[in-house]
């Protein structure tokens, strides 16, 4: 049986510059086990080694660095195997968030907001190589934050993916629900990536 993904796309996708770490994979492959269990992580480990990228899920190594094409590739099988749509890759991310213990452990480290936006850049470098995070404006009174990534490109569906985890990670600090959009995108011409969070 043919992979689901190109030799083309996997050649592009690995093309991308930049490194993430290997939690980043084991949160992805964690939802996969979760939600489709032992037979649908038996399912993207095939796709991955159909691809010439063989990841063991257990043989990932959490705080080691793994090329950010790699993340782009396990995003994309997964979308494509079973079938997720916008909302679905949406809903992932925030599963994602919820269950990651660096998360848990970024938002139980600060009080305040305004103490968050100051570590947001220093996270962002925790887990990737490339990019620059940073918050562009902060309102607590209209309940609005504006959040900029720079220099980050992996694929289009990330974009969403991002949308649902920083909705997330917000809603565990304010305690409120939390809305997110991306306003502006590399991806349609934009500098950079900004996302606008209300609660």
């Amino acid at each position: 049986m043919e992979p689901i993904i190109s030799k083309e796309e996997v050649d592009e996708l690995m093309k991308i510059k930049g490194e993430t770490k290997g939690l980043s994979l084991r949160d992805h492959s964690n939802y996969v086990l979760n939600e489709k269990g032992e037979e649908g992580l038996r399912r993207l480990e095939e796709e991955m080694e159909k691809c010439g990228y063989p990841i063991k899920y257990k043989k990932i190594k959490t705080m080691a660095f793994y090329p950010l094409g790699l993340e782009g590739l396990i995003l994309l099988i997964i979308k494509r195997l079973f079938n997720l749509n916008d909302e679905e890759i949406k809903e992932m991310a925030v599963r994602q968030a919820k269950t990651s213990i660096l998360i848990r452990l970024f938002t139980k480290s600060f009080l305040s907001i305004r103490k968050a936006a100051v570590l947001v850049p220093k996270m962002w470098k925790t887990i990737y190589t490339v990019g620059e995070a940073e918050v562009g404006e902060i309102n607590e009174e209209e309940k609005y934050a504006v959040l900029i990534i720079k220099d980050f490109l992996i694929i289009p569906i990330y974009c969403l993916f991002l949308i649902g985890y920083f909705s997330s990670i917000l809603q565990l600090i304010v305690g409120n629900k939390v809305t997110c959009k991306e306003i502006k995108c590399i991806y349609r011409g934009d500098e950079y990536h900004e996302f606008l969070l209300k609660w």
